[in-house]
């Protein structure tokens, strides 16, 4: 049998084709580790790479064989033990164990389980794969550093990898036609003209057939002295740049502080904004992302104090909804953004609070934001929090969406669920 296999160099990593079929032949398996690794590290490990590892019977190539060929008759023998339909047991025994595992034997052979490793970059995109926010789209922008190349004519100056070979051998071979239209019709003239002269040749027609003949030589000489290309002959794609529309938007990360918030609940949220966090600092690296921790009182804060601040309190959500709308009001007109929240609470809420966190919800902040998402948190029964915004969610489906988390575990599958591509995304 014959291997091909591809070692062409690309960029500073050699077989770069071969690794990307390998991923892609793979994913599946490589999915399910991704996964697994999410929810078994914890925040500051989030973003390294992982050890891959594929089952030995997933790696089996296929084998090529040659059939006997022809048309046979064959009688198989009966049997007292088995009919139709029937079950054959697995034999016993068998091959050496690979992967450590099963007990050592002094014959037979196995082989390991094989192992590879990604980088964090392949971690990364793997854990986001076919995620996106959802609503996104394209509104003013009042900046943009993003920039595409469109062909806009050709131009006579430009480099080397520009150039446009049509047109420079096209313009060449104007050029050479241009300059040697002439003296090529004067040559056709003389050739037949010499060619009209008749044997034996008088002693004039002699001298006549060689003054034509050096004149000739001298045409063809000056003919061949143009160059095939010429300086002025060199054509270039002229390529212009282009600013590129990309979204504005912006991501409100809502975190309940509060005393009811046991330390795992909040280990569990960490973990849901810190997932949040990554995936729109690599997916859309000019999203706006503003921190807000509540207890009684809600303060916006710097990322460094959202994670590890040990600031704790009473529970009053409205404090937080009626920061966003000031906020969104002062800084973020909607018209101009794409406004995203993401809140997570373990549920409990002043229960006197409830009527303004339903106005507050209903009037300032989902009839204005994209994308509004809410995870509570624990395993109890559904608190105050989770049943108002049950109610809610009837009448703002579209752009509103919950789910309960139990603990870390849960994390990973609902944050895929929240944020999964979906038909009316626009990228």
């Amino acid at each position: 049998m014959s291997y091909i296999i591809d070692r062409r160099l690309n960029s500073k990593n050699k077989s770069t084709v071969n690794r990307q079929r390998f991923l892609k032949r793979y994913r599946k398996q490589i999915r399910k580790s991704v996964s697994d690794a999410v929810n078994q590290r914890n925040i500051k490990e989030m973003e390294q790479g992982e050890s891959i590892t594929i089952p030995k019977k997933d790696i089996s190539e296929p084998i090529f064989g040659h059939g006997s060929g022809g048309r046979r008759t064959i009688v198989h023998p009966g049997n007292k033990e088995f009919a139709e339909g029937d079950r054959l047991p697995r034999p016993e025994g068998g091959e050496g164990g690979g992967s450590g595992e099963g007990q050592a034997s002094d014959s037979g052979e196995g082989m390991d389980d094989f192992v590879f490793q990604i980088s964090q970059s392949e971690f990364l995109e793997f854990m986001f794969e076919d995620l996106a926010l959802p609503n996104m789209i394209k509104r003013q922008l009042s900046s943009s550093d993003s920039f595409s190349y469109h062909q806009a004519g050709i131009s006579e100056v430009g480099n080397p990898n520009q150039m446009n070979l049509v047109r420079t051998m096209r313009s060449a071979q104007a050029r050479r036609i241009a300059l040697g239209g002439k003296k090529r019709k004067k040559r056709r003239a003389l050739r037949l003209q010499l060619e009209s002269l008749i044997e034996p040749l008088s002693d004039t027609q002699q001298q006549q057939k060689m003054e034509i003949e050096e004149e000739i030589a001298l045409l063809t000489k000056q003919l061949n002295a143009l160059p095939f290309i010429d300086d002025f002959d060199l054509k270039y794609n002229l390529k212009v740049k282009i600013p590129k529309p990309s979204p504005q938007a912006v991501m409100f990360c809502i975190m309940d502080v509060s005393g009811s918030m046991t330390q795992d609940i909040k280990n569990t949220a960490k973990r849901f904004f810190f997932l949040l966090y990554i995936f729109l600092q690599r997916n859309y690296g000019k999203i706006d992302v503003v921190f807000i921790r509540h207890h009684t009182q809600a303060s916006e804060v710097d990322e460094e104090t959202f994670f590890y601040d040990r600031e704790t309190g009473g529970t009053v959500v409205s404090s937080a909804l009626e920061m966003i709308s000031e906020i969104i009001e002062e800084r973020y007109p909607p018209e101009q953004w794409n406004i995203y929240t993401a809140q997570a609470s373990d549920g409990d809420n002043w229960p006197n609070d409830q009527v303004k966190c339903h106005q507050l919800m209903t009037q300032k902040i989902l009839p204005f934001v994209q994308y509004f998402t809410y995870i509570e948190i624990g395993g109890q029964q559904p608190q105050e929090l989770w049943h108002l915004y049950q109610n809610i969610q009837k009448d703002f489906s579209n752009n509103f969406a919950t789910s309960r988390v139990e603990d870390n575990a849960d994390i990973y599958p609902v944050f895929r669920e929240l944020f999964k591509k979906r038909a009316n995304h626009e990228s």
